[in-house]
């Protein structure tokens, strides 16, 4: 199978770009004459039929070959891993499975490759090589890891441990539709992936429409996976262990024929015989497993290959691609012509990849339509009287298990502690989740609140959901959020590229560390909202902080009635005054801020003290009495969705799906935030406060959270950090005195 150099004859061909042509295969009249999936049909393949096996062996160079070419183009990317996973794609898209989720961006290049020879690029322009090669790492193109916006593909994938995420979110809102998710062993390191599916399936053991491929190559990005010394005995228990009823193995190495060194061999070494034998054991294991797994028997498959078989590298040094990595450089020249295919075989590929599944993946997949969700109708707000003591936790429970109730595939997320944060009614209406039924606790095998105990886990799944279509809630006590934050993160971002509407993600953090004395400073860990706060400018992110009971049921029903953005809702668990109106509230969300209080005298310098946070208003409202008492006005404004109270170039609203460009405007802005001197104040951190400082024009200073330590009441630890009633007077008088 020697390969010449050629160009495609005819301009616009799929074909125009690649760099090498090969010789047909040995048996290429007999097992190739003609697509085996049939035009206009929703065709399945047999794994017995040589032809069937020949021709996703095909498919596999295909994807080899272009994901070197790409990569090679720009001298940037990530061939190796995904090299070592081609049976397996191949074989899962040749049965007909494009609902492919994976935990491993560096797959991307392979992903694209995928796309491109069904056919889905073309909704984004691309129809030729030359155009995959041209948009690849390139803006408004294919980025260098995975984005769901890209037509075809569900998911994105950047950081490690997030893809099972996406596979249990599309299997639990899919049934019978199965969600493959390719992982691989160097991302097995994370904690996260075993465990996820583990919890999954003590909460939802009757949903099993999904399928782990662990890409098991021996190589992470630089160096051997820490899993690279099981034996494949080991690694079958390790997924039983986690709660699957088959693991079904594919090694490699039994199949070799070319007396490669190690537990870990390249394929694309063996005689073609040998490689069609391999591949025929990939395609039935694949075939196996998806019908198991449609079938009611959670099934994982473990494809044992060496990392970089058929390009241009192996092991961890065909990760990554270089400046020096260039399609003139020797190399990569060699490891092309290696996997160089025949025009006809390009053409066979082409026509099955687009037929499987039913067409492209851009027209068959469930993302790429806007799901149908049940009609919430009129929520039942409850319009709390100011000066009542109300818990605002609780308030926003009831209107959470409202929406359950009315909404039965909604779920709400929590690593138990809804009881702790006032939250109780939620379980009481919504049940906890669990194969122990138990009146006394909440339980029920068919409840709506998901609790693996792992931050993760909860995190994960509700992102997902919301990705997918679905509406979700995750819940967290604020100290432990981070653990979960960084896939709100990723969906966020997808969610800002999306080409269809999905419900926002929403989640909400409780037990603040005001609230968290005596747990001492393992409890209080506010940095969440610094995260936050650094996430309000890429758009479609929008922190808020109702102050009292009224405003966290006007912030949770404005985030219901939103789109593809990330909303995080933080409150106390704590009785609180009542400060609004129902009706306020309802303005404050869309404005951004309102004045709760100012003084009605006209004599005397005015201060002006922005706020976010509910509990922190204690403190501030004790610090006016004293200063009124001394001849000081004082305003107090409570900042409730700072994303507002930025400048509209501050913020990249208009480069996201389901743009929202509504900001506060200078004349009310001063309104409410001028006066001779400002102070801004947090229960958190002081970045939250940016939007205010930035726009502010007076004299000005912060208070905010300094540390955690072991107290014995809130007001010890606000002293501590500074931010007590003593404290306030003090910097405001300061500040007047400048």
């Amino acid at each position: 199978m020697s390969a010449i150099t050629e160009s495609c004859a005819t301009a616009g061909d799929f074909r125009d770009g690649i760099r090498y042509f090969g010789e047909s295969w040995s048996g290429s009249d007999r097992l190739a004459p003609a697509p085996v999936l049939a035009a206009g049909a929703r065709a399945t393949i047999d794994p017995a039929d040589p032809a069937a096996v020949f021709q996703t062996l095909l498919a596999a160079d295909a994807l080899r070959y272009l994901t070197l070419q790409i990569c090679a183009s720009k001298a940037s990317g990530h061939p190796g891993g995904y090299a070592s996973s081609a049976e397996a794609h191949a074989a899962l898209l040749m049965l007909g499975h494009k609902h492919i989720v994976t935990e491993v961006g560096h797959h991307a290049p392979g992903f694209y490759s995928a796309m491109f020879l069904d056919g889905s690029l073309e909704a984004m322009g691309i129809h030729t090589v030359t155009d995959l090669c041209a948009r690849f790492r390139e803006r408004h193109g294919l980025l260098g890891h995975l984005s769901g916006a890209i037509p075809g593909l569900l998911a994105p994938a950047g950081p490690l441990g997030q893809g099972q995420h996406f596979a249990l979110a599309g299997a639990l809102l899919n049934p019978g539709t199965l969600f493959p998710v390719t992982i691989g062993d160097g991302g097995l390191g994370e904690p996260y992936i075993m465990s996820a599916f583990l919890h999954f399936k003590t909460a939802f053991p009757d949903v099993t429409n999904f399928l782990p491929v662990l890409v098991w190559n021996g190589y992470s990005q630089e160096h051997h996976s820490m899993v690279s010394l099981l034996s494949n005995d080991d690694m079958v228990a390790y997924w039983r262990v986690h709660g699957f009823d088959d693991v079904i193995l594919v090694d490699a190495k039994v199949f070799d024929d070319s007396r490669q060194e190690g537990a870990y061999v390249d394929s694309t070494r063996f005689a073609q015989a040998q490689r069609l034998a391999f591949q025929g054991a990939v395609l039935e294991a694949i075939r196996r497993a998806g019908a198991q797994a449609l079938g009611g028997r959670r099934t994982a498959v473990v494809i044992k290959q060496l990392k970089g078989a058929g390009v241009h590298a192996l092991g961890a040094k065909a990760h990554n691609l270089y400046p020096g990595d260039s399609l003139e450089a020797e190399h990569i020249v060699q490891g092309l012509k290696r996997r160089a295919l025949s025009r006809d075989a390009w053409q066979i590929v082409r026509a099955n990849l687009s037929r499987a599944g039913g067409g492209p993946a851009s027209q068959v997949v469930v993302t790429e339509h806007e799901r149908a969700l049940a009609d919430l109708g009129t929520l039942p707000l409850q319009d709390f009287p100011p000066g009542e003591s109300q818990i605002p936790a609780t308030a926003f429970g009831a209107l959470v298990a409202a929406v359950g109730q009315r909404d039965r595939r909604f779920i709400v997320s929590n690593a138990d502690g809804n009881e702790a944060s006032a939250m109780k009614n939620i379980n009481e209406a919504l049940k906890v989740r669990h194969p122990t039924a138990d009146a006394l606790y909440n339980q029920s095998s068919q409840g709506q609140v998901y609790e693996p105990l792992n931050e993760d886990a909860c995190a994960g799944l509700s992102a997902g959901l919301a990705l997918f279509g679905g509406r979700s809630l995750w819940l967290s006590y604020e100290s432990f959020a981070i653990n979960g934050w960084p896939i709100v993160q990723t969906v966020g971002q997808a969610m800002a590229e999306l080409r269809r509407r999905t419900p926002s993600q929403i989640v909400m953090f409780t037990a603040g560390a005001l609230e968290q004395g005596r747990n001492g400073w393992t409890h209080q860990r506010p940095e969440i909202e610094s995260y936050c706060a650094a996430m309000v400018r890429s758009g479609n992110h929008y922190p808020l902080f109702p102050c009292d009971a009224n405003l966290i049921q006007a912030a949770y029903a404005w985030a219901l009635g939103t789109h593809n953005k990330t909303i995080a809702i933080f409150a106390s668990k704590t009785p609180l005054p009542v400060r609004t109106t129902l009706a306020q509230a309802h303005d404050a969300i869309g404005e951004g801020a309102l004045a709760l209080y100012e003084t009605a005298s006209d004599a005397g310098p005015l201060v002006v003290m922005a706020v976010t946070g509910d509990m922190i208003l204690l403190p501030v409202f004790a610090a006016r009495d004293v200063l009124e008492r001394t001849g000081v006005r004082t305003r107090i404004v409570s900042i409730v969705n700072p994303r507002r109270l930025y400048r509209a170039q501050d913020v990249s609203w208009d480069t996201v799906s389901e743009p929202d460009g509504e900001f506060m405007g200078d004349d009310r802005f001063a309104q409410l935030f001028g006066g001779d001197a400002l102070l801004a104040l947090s229960g958190g951190p002081g970045a939250i406060l940016e939007p205010v400082l930035l726009r502010s024009t007076v004299r000005r200073d912060v208070l905010c959270w300094r540390r955690g330590e072991t107290v014995a009441t809130p007001g010890e630890l606000m002293s501590l950090n500074g931010v007590d009633a003593e404290a306030i007077v003090e910097r405001a008088r300061r500040l007047l005195d400048r």
